[in-house]
């Protein structure tokens, strides 16, 4: 099938919260071209409003005006001569979809985790190395502007190394999911994967893997996992926690929140405070540096057409390190379904 121009012709699958948030990234680059939507729910399409979702922007209705949309997605990706998919389907989904998409020769931004299972995650990272396709993991908060910055400082060692650090991901329990299938642990993971996995790739990120964790976990809403507190283990005296979950009731809405301790400076954001970003120095003022525009979402979507264009990037997240993700919070689960302290 011809090219008519020289677009970046990208799909998607699953027009839900997460769908719609990719479909305003992708409209929003120049030299790219939204070709085709495709959903089993095709009542989607007529009515693109109302998404709901724990963070803003994919409220608003949808313009579907001149897109191919399909209701089977081995049609989508025979007719529709795409250069790249948004896998944007409940997690227990990953693997069959983003398989058959890079089987197909596209390239895929697969929504994180990556996959419920680590044998999953090999197989879909198994086919892109065998079809030579770009496979990026959608681990925003790798790209979201105040916690890449933050990356940015500790790397430059400017105030010397991590001492301490404590991240929190606290949410109303998304009661939104299509098929309420972010209540089914066998499908989402509960919040320890959908959720608290956030904080722990951002961890591996910046610090690289623990050498073990240790973790307690309360059930709620989905029975188990939802919400989680985990202690990262590190050689030295570097004392790091993660608190993520979903169990908070509606009134209370939705914060992510980290704070930093470095020999030499603290560093801290709160998305509810203004400014919600600070670096407070031993011996000096606290001040907000400046940061790139746009959040996560646009941000890995920038990153992965500019990949997908031939565009030279840094690397910010590979196929291996979502594994890792993945192998981390299973760790911690495990670790709170025991009791025990779970090396890595």
């Amino acid at each position: 099938m011809g090219r008519e121009s020289d677009m970046t012709r990208v799909g998607i699958v699953g027009l839900g919260f997460m769908g719609k948030m990719h479909f305003r990234c992708y409209q929003a680059l120049d030299g790219v071209q939204v070709a085709a939507i495709c959903d089993t729910d095709t009542a989607k399409f007529a009515d693109t409003s109302g998404t709901a979702g724990n963070i803003e922007g994919a409220e608003a209705p949808l313009d579907l005006a001149g897109i191919g949309l399909h209701d089977d997605f081995d049609k989508m990706l025979a007719g529709a001569n795409l250069d790249a998919v948004s896998i944007t389907l409940p997690t227990y989904m990953h693997r069959e979809y983003a398989v058959k998409a890079l089987n197909a020769g596209v390239n895929v931004l697969c929504e994180k985790p990556l996959a419920m299972t680590v044998a999953d995650c090999e197989a879909i990272t198994t086919a892109a190395e065998q079809s030579g396709k770009l496979l990026q993991t959608g681990h925003c908060i790798r790209f979201w502007p105040e916690y890449a910055k933050t990356k940015e400082i500790i790397d430059s060692g400017e105030y010397g190394k991590v001492l301490a650090a404590t991240f929190q991901r606290l949410s109303l329990t998304p009661t939104w999911s299509w098929d309420n299938w972010l209540m089914d642990a066998g499908k989402s993971g509960s919040a320890a994967l959908d959720l608290h996995i956030h904080d722990s790739d951002y961890v591996q990120y910046v610090l690289g893997m623990p050498k073990a964790v240790f973790s307690r976990a309360a059930g709620g809403p989905a029975k188990e996992f939802d919400h989680i507190v985990t202690q990262y283990v590190y050689d030295g005296d570097c004392v790091v926690t993660a608190e993520g979950g979903w169990a908070m009731t509606a009134g209370f809405g939705f914060e992510m929140s980290f704070n930093i301790v470095l020999e030499k400076a603290t560093i801290s954001y709160d998305c509810t405070r203004d400014p919600a970003f600070k670096v407070a120095p031993a011996g000096d003022e606290a001040f907000t540096p400046e940061i790139t525009s746009g959040d996560g979402y646009s941000n890995e979507i920038a990153h992965f057409i500019k990949a997908v264009q031939g565009e030279s990037v840094p690397e910010i997240i590979t196929p291996a390190q979502s594994v890792d993700s993945l192998k981390l919070v299973l760790a911690e689960k495990e670790s709170a379904a025991s009791g025990q302290v779970v090396r890595l």
